[in-house]
């Protein structure tokens, strides 16, 4: 492989708070109906570190992923700041992945999978969860998330557009 390959490949790390004005410009340009304020990201990530990666490319942040401990079956809701992470989660949940299209086709987003997985495993959380947007879920479904229905969840579901769906993938 040569020193331009090496350089190209994407690779996630933790999300540092210097992140955060790149996280929300990527978010942004790619979110362009569900976008939140900067102050969302700054919230998740001081409520749950752990969760929050950055991916880089040629020295450059090229996506991200934010996840955090929630209840199985509930959707939280967008651009809204969260006091505290629930007393008893469980799941881990997906917020939000931007994978920006110049990074993509390198398999980032299976390894952010396997981190979150890890992430859940370590905090002793049997399922991750997710809202599906834009049409995603044939592609979360390549990662073993599937699908489920409630009419407990439709008017959360709502805010998220109309091709939302809830999915969780059981470790």
């Amino acid at each position: 492989m040569s020193d331009d390959q090496a350089n190209d490949h994407a690779t996630w790390r933790p999300a540092a708070a210097a992140d955060l004005d790149e996280v929300e410009r990527i978010g942004n340009a790619i979110h362009m109906t569900l976008q939140e304020r900067p102050e969302v990201f700054a919230n998740k990530l001081a409520l749950f570190p752990q969760g929050c990666f950055v991916l880089t490319c040629n020295g450059t942040l090229a996506g991200y992923g934010i996840a955090h401990p929630w209840a199985l079956g509930s959707v939280p809701a967008l651009d809204t700041l969260m006091a505290a992470l629930p007393p008893s989660p469980t799941c881990l949940y997906v917020h939000d992945v931007v994978v920006l299209p110049a990074a993509r086709g390198q398999g980032a987003a299976g390894v952010l999978v396997d981190l979150y997985a890890a992430v859940a495993r370590q905090q002793e959380l049997p399922s991750l969860a997710l809202v599906s947007v834009y049409g995603t879920y044939v592609f979360w479904e390549r990662f073993g998330f599937q699908a489920t229905a409630g009419p407990e969840l439709a008017d959360k579901l709502k805010s998220y557009g109309d091709t939302a769906r809830y999915m969780r993938k059981s470790l």
